[in-house]
């Protein structure tokens, strides 16, 4: 969150900050501390009111002329700002990088929970349906044992109605044999044989009522089978059913563990980017280092010019000295430009544009 205004203070500590960390205090480096708060102008001059209670060297300095000096401290602060400038870039895309792989972690990491919830919700389906199945593989098993029973009883009754037929069928014949002797002996047992044929109706309307009376049941029995095998296809009906439904359940499993396969794949990439960025982060340091070995070079640089521009300032006095001494002030101060331009063959001239 960016601040409301800055002052003399609150520079003094970032740039303390900055050079407890090892960094160079230039002003964007400084503003970035701030929370890239404050202008670079007020920045810049609490800095310059700063910069002389913090160098011992820079007190020092011979006071020199303002054209040189403003020239120097030009080229060594777009010097300084150049190379911090690099640095923040560099800090900058490295951060913007770091946090979109984070994110990525992140997301990576919520999939893989969905997924492995994903998993285990339908894991737990398939174990339901096993129960289910096995549920139903019971009850048809009933069913079959039951179904087996009621065969086995049609069974018997199918032969408690052939030794009824056996049993007409040897009384018909004895009826058979009876009437013949009867008709022997109609005159003799007429009435005998009355009785006995009564006798032989109604066991034989008993016979055939218990005949019938075992058809129903025959009929219904065979219904019963009827119904019975119904359900026995009805119900293997189901369990192919639930056998289908078990293989695509199956085949959704194998589905997800192949998408969590691939997750970690992924997550395996991004530690290879990762440990990639850190090594990018170190190059970053050694160029840091190499940055702080040519800010020294440009220190030293710094300080010869300064015993240069000392020489120089001497010569100034010096020349300035016989300018007044002599007439022809003009001719004096180009004179004395020819004699600094003799001495200094490869010093670029100050601008005269602001």
């Amino acid at each position: 969150m960016a601040r409301g205004g800055i002052n003399k203070a609150v520079v003094q500590e970032a740039r303390q900050a900055l050079l407890a960390r090892g960094a160079n205090p230039s002003i964007d480096a400084v503003r970035v501390e701030l929370g890239n708060t404050g202008s670079k102008t007020t920045i810049s001059r609490y800095l310059k009111e700063l910069e002389p209670s913090s160098r011992a060297p820079v007190a020092a300095r011979v006071r020199i002329g303002d054209t040189l000096n403003g020239m120097v401290q030009t080229l060594l602060d777009q010097l300084m700002e150049e190379g911090q400038e690099v640095i923040s870039h560099a800090t900058a895309a490295f951060d913007l990088q770091r946090a979109a792989l984070e994110n990525q972690l992140i997301e990576l990491g919520s999939e893989l929970a969905s997924a492995q919830r994903n998993s285990a919700t339908q894991q737990a389906a398939i174990e339901t349906q096993n129960a289910e199945l096995a549920t139903t593989q019971s009850s048809l098993q009933a069913e079959l044992t039951r179904n087996a029973g009621l065969s086995q009883r049609c069974t018997d009754l199918e032969s408690l109605v052939a030794e009824k037929e056996k049993h007409i069928q040897s009384l018909e014949e004895k009826h058979v044999q009876a009437r013949g002797a009867l008709e022997h002996y109609r005159e003799a047992a007429k009435e005998q044989r009355d009785q006995d044929q009564r006798k032989h109706e109604s066991q034989l309307h008993e016979m055939q009522g218990e005949q019938r009376k075992l058809r129903e049941t025959i009929a219904v029995k065979q219904d019963d089978l009827t119904r019975l095998n119904r359900d026995n296809e009805r119900l293997l009906g189901e369990v192919r059913q639930q056998t289908k439904a078990l293989h695509t359940q199956e085949s959704l499993v194998q589905s997800l563990n192949t998408q969590i396969e691939t997750l970690r794949q992924g997550e395996a990439k991004s530690v290879g980017v990762a440990e990639h960025l850190m090594e990018q982060i170190s190059a970053l340091r050694e160029e840091v280092k190499a940055f702080h070995r040519a800010t020294a070079i440009a220190d030293l640089r710094e300080q010869e010019t300064v015993a240069l521009v000392a020489s120089l300032q001497k010569e100034n006095e010096q020349l300035r000295q016989a300018e007044i001494d002599e007439p022809g002030l003009e001719e004096g101060g180009y004179a004395s430009s020819d004699v600094e331009d003799q001495q200094f063959p490869g010093r670029a001239k100050p601008s005269t544009h602001p």
